[in-house]
This record gives C-alpha cells, structure tokens and sequence, in this order.
C-alpha cells in the first residue's frame, strides 16, 4: 500500500468524528459506513496485541469514540435482548474453541475480541443507532446512493480492466485472473472481490426496484443528500411539489442500476436478484411470511445436510448436471469444484463438531508433505470447521433471528406494503440473500451486518398497540404507491 492509502487509514477515525459533529448521529452512522466500506482502501494495517487496523475496524473505532464524546447516553440505554442472544455466542465461541484445542486463554480471548471487531461492533452500532424504520429507512436509501456512486467506477473496469485500487492505493486486493469474466472484466472497484461488488450492486437494485415500485424513491433519495449531508430540511410541500416531474428520474436510476448490475458480471449475484424479487412479490401479494420461512429453512437443512455428511461424491455430480443446464459449463465445474473440497473440509470439521478446530489453520487439510491443499470458498464451511457448529449455527442465527423475528412477530407481511415498512422489509430479504451467497461464498459485508443489527434493534423494541400499521386490506397493494393514513 502506498502513503495515500496509510494516509487515508490513520485519518479515517478524526473523519468520522467530524462526522459526528456535523450530522445528526444517526446519518453520521450511515455516511461513515458507507464511504469507508466503498472508497478506503482493502487493506489492513498490524498492530501488537490488538486486531488488525482495516477500514471497517476503524470506522467502529471512530463511531464508538464520537459516541463516548457526542452521545454518551444511547450507551446507558442499552438492554440486551434475546434477539441478541446469536451474536452473543457467536463473539464468545472462539474461546471454548480455543480452550477444547488446548490453544490457552490468551488465544482464545485474542481471537474473541477479533470476532467482536469484525462482527460484534457493526451489530452493535446497528442495534444502538439504525433500530427503527426511519433509521433502516436511511440504510436503505444510503445503499442504493452507494450503488449508484459505484456505477461510474463500476463502468470504468469493466471497461479498462479493475485498476483503481491500483492506480489510487497502489495495489489490487484480487488476482487478476480472477477479474475476467465472459470475455470481459469484473469489476473490483474498492472491494476485496468482484462477487463482493455483484452482491453489494444486487443489494442496492433490489432496494431501488422496491422503492421506485412504492413510489417514494426520488423523494427518499433527494432527501438523503439534502438532510443528510447538507444539513438542510426539505418541506414536504416541496417534495409533494417535486414528486410528478422527478418519476421518469427514478425510473432512470433504477435502470442504470439494473444495466449496470448486469454488466457486473456475477452470475450468482444474478439469480439472488431475481430470488429476491420473487420473495417480495409473494410475501406482498400472498401477504403471508411463508415465502421467507421457506427459504430460511431450506438455507437451515442445508447446512444439516452438508454438516452431517450428505454431500457424497455422487449428489454433487447430480448438483453439477443441474447447473450445468441452468447455467453453463464453467459455472458447473466451479461449483463442483468447491462442492468436493467442501465434503472434505467437512468429513475433518466432523472430528471436533462442537467448538470446531479453533484458528491457525487447523481446520483445513494438509497432505503428506505438509502442504495445504484444501480450498475455503464459502463462509459457512470456514465457520463450522473453525467454530464447529455452536459456531455455525450462531453466526446463521445473527440474521435469521431478526429476519424471522421482523416478519412473523413485529411487522408480519400484511404491513410490508406499506410506505413506512418497504425499506425495511427489502432489507431483511437482502440479509436473507446475503446468507444465501455465504453459503458459496465468503465475503463478509460490514454493511450487512449492520443492517442486521438495526433489524434486530427493531425487534427489541416494544411497540405500542397504536403504533402498529393497519392491516385492512384497503390499504394492500402488492407493490404500494400511497401513504396511508395512519402512522407506522
């Protein structure tokens, strides 16, 4: 890394707090999260005794201290609740992991506050600033602004070749093979892989789809930049006022979204598009969490399949003759690929089921020679083979307790019309898409987990009965277009 991107890391928790003192808390949140995780560098800086110095654990850093200073009240008010109860376990697994190893306390507890840097800050910030509707609102408005702040560079490499981080940091995070998709390039832009792109695009277009469809996407999206970051307040008489002329421009955004994901070149980021359609069109016009349950139990059965050995030799030539038919050959055979690997990382991660193998590489498999030659492609297998399934199945549960938690106890499917609820609905299916992919990848997504907190902060908070949506049906419409008359 060259001294501009040194430079851009050590000046990055004196920026937020800038942040703080210019943005109320909540947008400074959203717009530090946001510029760090699209445009600092994919780098990480050593440091003795502590985890390593990254752009994200930087951000927490700096949010956590400009709470200290700023808003040293929202950590008093504070209560754990038992939507939390995943993160929990998840952030202290790593020391039974490493005291059933025989690895001491001193690692174990190093690789705890690891796992509470990477993963337990973003939660918490989530659950501590973002749990409300208008704060998931924000997120998801801040989302696809970052989207389309990424459609310019995203055009650039697929056209040049991903070069940016090169040309601006002075190195790419990513093999350049890696970056040569169908005959042309991938984009990599400020991330670690051009499949963290696909997702993060494929977020950011199912997001603007759902709200350009609720009517309020320009509005939300004007408003972002004018309360958020100029500090100004926008009259609703002037946005009612806007709102007729300004539609074509959402409806063009959405496809510069859309033709742009596409050319991303991420076919897997292609078909959790269209999943999350599909989800959204059928819980709204079903008005039933069927659809959600559906795909978070088949997501659960199979990492129970895979997990207790279901992954033979010959089931994956069966998967394989599938995709090749949906897909192509190559996608096939990438897929085998990681398949085979996967049933022999978890044939060893079955030894020590439980806390798993702890860190240092002891979970993966090494031949005759010393020499590693397994291949870890997915988050889940990493984690079981690490953590074992305590493990597993707690980091599953960061998301799909407030997935489930969000639809079926506090705003069940008959609200998700609504304008107040759209975001925060299309939020809990990215998160649902987001567990999807880390079932054949391994990308972790700050973002994501902050979202997941902010959810899971909305399902802590006790709702008065007045304060519920209505659910008559006068007010459903598959894909709303008007603010009801009550309030959320």
């Amino acid at each position: 890394m060259n001294v501009l991107g040194y430079l851009v890391m050590i000046c990055w928790i004196p920026t937020v707090l800038f942040f703080f003192n210019r943005l109320p808390v909540q947008r400074a949140v959203i717009f530090s999260f946001l510029v760090a995780w699209l445009f600092l560098p994919m780098a990480s800086i050593s440091l003795k005794g502590v985890p390593d110095y990254t752009k994200m654990s930087a951000t927490c850093y700096g949010i956590l201290l400009a709470t200290a200073i700023f808003d040293l009240q929202r950590f008093r008010q504070f209560r754990l609740h038992w939507v939390d109860a995943p993160l929990v376990v998840w952030c202290l697994c790593p020391l039974a992991s490493s005291l059933t190893n025989g690895l001491g306390p001193y690692d174990g507890l190093s690789a705890v506050l690891d796992q509470t840097v990477t993963w337990g800050f973003p939660y918490f910030l989530g659950r501590l600033y973002l749990g409300s509707l208008k704060g998931l609102e924000k997120l998801a408005v801040g989302i696809i602004w970052g989207g389309l702040a990424y459609v310019p560079l995203c055009l650039l490499e697929v056209r040049l070749s991903p070069q940016l981080h090169q040309w601006l940091y002075g190195f790419n995070p990513q093999s350049f093979d890696q970056a040569i998709r169908y005959g042309g390039f991938r984009p990599i832009v400020f991330m670690q892989h051009g499949l963290m792109v696909g997702v993060w695009m494929m977020a950011a277009t199912l997001l603007a789809i759902a709200l350009w469809r609720s009517g309020m996407l320009w509005q939300r999206l004007m408003q972002f930049l004018q309360e958020d970051l100029l500090g100004q307040r926008v009259s609703q008489s002037k946005a009612v006022q806007g709102q007729e002329p300004v539609l074509g421009v959402a409806a063009v955004s959405v496809v510069t979204l859309l033709v742009t994901f596409v050319l991303v070149k991420s076919t897997g980021a292609y078909f959790l598009l269209l999943i999350g359609l599909g989800l959204l069109f059928l819980v709204q016009w079903g008005r039933t969490a069927l659809p959600i349950i559906a795909i978070a139990l088949l997501l659960s059965g199979y990492l129970v399949f895979t997990t207790t050995g279901g992954l033979t030799p010959e089931r994956i030539s069966q998967i394989s003759t599938v995709v090749t038919r949906i897909s192509n050959v190559d996608r096939a055979q990438s897929l085998a690929f990681r398949l085979k690997n996967e049933e022999l990382l978890t044939e060893k991660a079955r030894l020590q089921p439980v806390f798993g193998w702890g860190g240092w590489g002891r979970a993966r498999i090494f031949n005759e020679y010393g020499q590693d030659i397994s291949i870890t492609d997915s988050l889940w297998i990493i984690n079981f083979g690490n953590l074992g399934l305590v493990g597993l199945w707690s980091w599953m549960g960061i998301f799909l307790v407030p997935i489930l938690g969000f639809a079926l106890r506090r705003y069940p499917p008959s609200t998700w019309s609504h304008l107040q609820v759209v975001p925060a609905a299309t939020l809990s299916v990215v998160l649902l898409l987001y567990v999807m992919d880390c079932l054949v990848n391994a990308m972790v997504n700050p973002i994501f987990t902050l979202a997941a907190g902010g959810l899971a902060g909305l399902v802590a908070r006790p709702v008065p009965a007045h304060a519920r949506p209505s659910t008559s049906s006068r007010n459903f419409a598959p894909f709303p277009r008007r603010l009801p008359t009550h309030r959320a």
